[in-house]
């Protein structure tokens, strides 16, 4: 999100990151790609490759985790990755596969109604798009390959259903063919699919890739930082989810072109926050930066029935804060304590349904620390 300030008035001009004039192609040398985490680490950009790989595998399987974006107060630019649920992708090598191609065979998901309303056609799926997108990075031509999608994320509950599928996809294919690209190649390509499909934004899918937290420092050049969360410190979500699909492209129409200096200064002060109370493991710090957005959450949350007092609720019963997860429904809150949360999870789903009128479930997660990962291989 970018922040124009005109002088002849104290107000700001929001404009959503756009793709950089060199992303058709990411993986050339025409773009600059950095992944650091807090120590500093770079990741060099991806060079052309000259051959084009075999498989190593005869199949491969993969999970790429849910996400939580935004994290209140960072719209864009702030995610992390959530243990527990995500979506799998089984691909192979397949003869009657055009070679350079891609075709996918299925797709399969708890609700059938999911799965009826993904297309199969590869140029318009997230996973298809992410795997072309590595396809292209490897140079892949003399192979065509299958991917079968296995969705366990429900459309449209901002926890990165997209992203998810996007993730699996592409370490997928990376993953067959001996693991050739960067971290930071993999988010290109997964970013690739999200413009696609609900935007340009890397909040969910960087996570889904590298698990943790994450902070997209920038897009154009795309620059990532992971926030080491400290290992001995207890960090829970609890996530409810109303039955009510809130698409991700009609909750950023929503959003404001312009916001008053006060709120971008007071935004900016609490995403600073957040990212200092991660750092810190301080979990009540990090709970008070998560409920303090006075942007995008004032917009959204009216368009989800009972969210108002979902949130409310989950904070007297004694959650550190809470926020919507991503562009919603999913209300998201953060405790130190399994059992606690399992209680405020109750509370909140009775909101949902006392003043929302809507039928929730909830669920208490830990942070997936680490992100899109082979599950099972298949040797040639």
């Amino acid at each position: 999100m970018a922040a124009i300030c005109h002088n002849n008035q104290s107000t700001l001009k929001l404009i959503s990151p756009s793709p950089p004039t060199t992303f058709s192609k990411p993986y050339r040398t025409t773009t600059s790609i950095r992944c650091c985490t807090t120590s500093s680490i770079n990741a060099a950009p991806l060079k052309a490759l000259t051959t084009d790989p075999s498989p190593v595998f005869a199949s491969v399987r993969t999970f790429a985790p849910a996400t939580v974006a935004n994290l209140g107060p960072g719209f864009d630019f702030l995610g992390c990755a959530v243990d527990g649920l995500g979506d799998h992708v089984t691909l192979a090598a397949d003869p009657h596969v055009h070679p350079g191609q891609i075709s996918i065979s299925q797709i399969t998901a708890a609700n059938d109604s999911v799965g009826k309303k993904l297309t199969k056609n590869p140029n318009f799926n997230c996973a298809g798009i992410a795997a072309l997108a590595v396809m292209k990075m490897l140079d892949i031509r003399s192979v065509g390959l299958s991917l079968s999608l296995e969705k366990g994320l429900p459309l449209g509950s901002g926890l990165g259903s997209s992203a998810a599928s996007a993730a699996a996809a592409a370490v997928a294919v990376n993953e067959l063919f001996g693991s050739r690209l960067t971290v930071s190649d993999l988010v290109l390509a997964g970013l690739e699919s999200e413009s696609r499909v609900s935007g340009y934004h890397a909040d969910n899918v960087a996570p889904a890739i590298m698990g943790g937290f994450v902070l997209i420092r920038s897009y154009d050049p795309l620059k990532l930082i992971r926030l080491r969360f400290p290992e001995e410190k207890d960090l829970f979500f609890v996530l409810v989810s109303p039955e009510f699909e809130a698409p991700t492209k009609k909750m950023r129409a929503v959003l404001p072109t312009e916001i008053t200096m006060s709120h971008h200064v007071w935004n900016c002060s609490q995403a600073g926050a957040l990212v200092a109370s991660v750092l810190l493991g301080d979990l009540e710090e990090l709970g008070k930066a998560l409920s303090s957005d006075r942007i995008v959450e004032p917009k959204r949350a009216p368009l989800i029935p009972g969210m108002e007092a979902v949130k409310k609720a989950a904070i007297e019963a004694g959650a550190f804060g809470c926020t919507i997860s991503g562009s919603g429904p999913t209300a998201v809150a953060v405790v130190d304590s399994e059992e606690r949360g399992r209680e405020i999870g109750d509370q909140m789903v009775e909101a949902f349904m006392k003043e929302g009128n809507l039928k929730a479930s909830a669920m208490v997660s830990s942070l997936d620390r680490i992100g899109a990962r082979l599950v099972s291989s298949i040797p040639l």
